[in-house]
């Protein structure tokens, strides 16, 4: 195959994946052994995406390429889907997803006793969704089930892989560049206000005009 004709066909292949094209799914559609002419093909293909500024752009994903809109062009297509159906993960669910995501595999119980909540529910929709996954046993008492992420994960927030989950360190100086932003300042710990905290609970110091 001419190289013009291998880029087309290869860019073709990517644009009408569902889910992001691995090499080796390229290789055996279009009968090409060699890993590197496929390679080089999508990297000129990307180089081309991005040179020409075009709406488009070829990226990694979970270990395979996807064609993406370029994502200066979001704010259009935000007004172009609002009234599409999103059907958008909750915040427990993210929350749950999140200590998943970063200390994987972990049991229900770790997931529960770091949330201090019941993730029963939150689990099989995560689960239903394929975002985790059930990846082994651990070799304790009663051996309970640990999940982990699933490639689905890696596609929903277009991660190459786990090793580009944001760094627990950016997160702290996001919450503390938002905090001399607002110029808010921390308060110690106290009893929420209007409460006695030698009264029982559910008494109020205020009385009742």
């Amino acid at each position: 195959m001419e190289e013009t004709n291998l880029k087309s066909a290869i860019e073709a292949l990517i644009f009408a994946s569902d889910k992001p094209a691995t090499i080796e799914q390229i290789k055996k559609v279009l009968g090409i052994p060699e890993t590197a002419v496929v390679r080089k093909s999508i990297d000129e293909l990307k180089d081309e995406y991005e040179k020409q500024n075009r709406g488009l752009r070829i990226v990694e994903i979970a270990g395979g390429y996807q064609m993406i809109t370029a994502a200066v062009f979001a704010p259009f297509l935000k007004k172009l889907f609002k009234y599409r159906y999103s059907d958008k993960l909750s915040k427990p669910a993210l929350e749950s997803l999140a200590i998943i995501a970063y200390k994987q595999p972990l049991t229900r119980a770790e997931i529960e006793s770091l949330r201090n909540v019941n993730v029963d529910g939150v689990m099989k929709n995560l689960m239903d969704k394929n975002l985790i996954r059930i990846c082994g046993r651990k070799k304790i008492p009663g051996r309970p089930f640990v999940f982990g992420t699933t490639r689905q994960f890696l596609e929903h927030f277009g991660l190459k892989s786990l090793e580009e989950l944001p760094k627990m360190d950016d997160f702290t100086a996001m919450a503390k560049e938002i905090e001399e932003k607002t110029n808010i300042e921390p308060l110690p710990e106290m009893e929420p206000l209007g409460l006695n905290p030698n009264a029982p609970q559910g008494e109020s110091t205020n009385q009742e005009a």
